[in-house]
């Protein structure tokens, strides 16, 4: 397989792990909040590792900090922008949260409330649309992770770049979870369940990955800017998203401890495999 064709495959592995968080919907709509904040924990810490080892520290000793400093701040800006300008939502155990221009009628854009729907048909409508917007959020998440693993492949950093497609596919499990609530509740069948949840970050996450990989293998120089940018939309998502989430049910111990230890974990893989 091609250096090109590997990247891609990963990443579509990665990206697909997204149907796993829809595998439990087949029997039940209910996860432990502790190992679902713990799961987001995990992610975050191997995540920020990924963009310090990975992607900061490679592009700091082929390029000036300037470079890695204006691709951290066009990263993290990119993934607030994209927040802000396509609406998507982030969809809780206990509670939901609207983001981006008005997805709705209800105050601030919010969807309307349990009490104002009063018939079958609009509560299926309305969970179609909350799953259709929790996909809006995984596939603009899926962006920047997707550029981070092709330019850790075409840095040559092909362990490193496994790595961070390993801490994706570990965030995208309760990412398709969130999605799949919905979609079942609004009377979805779990196998086309699975198929959405699948779809929705097997397909733009390896699409990603051949951007990133293309642009860095092919016009030179531009690594430590696009590692930059890969690393601060990463790390943007961390703390926009993954932290608050993994937050607030009364487990945000569990959540800090598999942070650290991700953290550790890529700081080990960067070490041992010395790449």
């Amino acid at each position: 397989m091609s250096p090109f064709g590997e990247v891609v495959f990963v990443a579509a592995i990665a990206g697909c792990t997204t149907g796993i968080g829809a595998l439990p919907l087949l029997f039940s709509d209910r996860v432990s909040h502790r190992v679902y904040d713990g799961s987001l924990g995990l992610a975050a810490g191997i995540m920020v590792g990924a963009a310090v080892f990975a992607l900061v520290l490679p592009g700091l000793e082929l390029g000036s900090p300037l470079e890695v400093v204006v691709g951290i701040v066009a990263g993290g800006g990119f993934l607030l922008a994209a927040n802000a300008a396509f609406p998507h939502l982030h969809l809780l155990f206990s509670e939901e949260r609207a983001e981006g221009p008005r997805t709705g009628s209800g105050p601030a854009g919010d969807l309307p409330s349990a009490a104002e729907e009063s018939d079958t048909d609009s509560v299926r409508d309305d969970d179609l649309r909350r799953a259709a917007l929790v996909g809006g959020a995984v596939t603009i998440h899926n962006v920047p992770e997707g550029l981070a693993v092709g330019i850790a492949f075409a840095s040559g950093e092909t362990a490193l770049g496994v790595a961070i497609a390993t801490a994706i596919a570990v965030q995208n499990v309760p990412d398709g979870f969130a999605m799949a609530v919905p979609a079942v509740r609004a009377g979805v069948s779990g196998p086309k369940t699975l198929l959405y949840t699948t779809l929705s970050g097997g397909v733009p996450e390896p699409i990603a990955a051949a951007v990133g990989f293309s642009l860095v293998a092919f016009v030179s120089g531009l690594f430590p800017v696009a590692a930059g940018f890969a690393a601060g939309a990463m790390i943007a998502v961390v703390f926009r998203e993954l932290i608050p989430s993994s937050h607030g049910h009364g487990y945000a111990d569990t959540a800090t401890a598999t942070f650290v230890l991700g953290f550790a974990t890529m700081l080990l893989v960067d070490t041992v495999l010395a790449v």
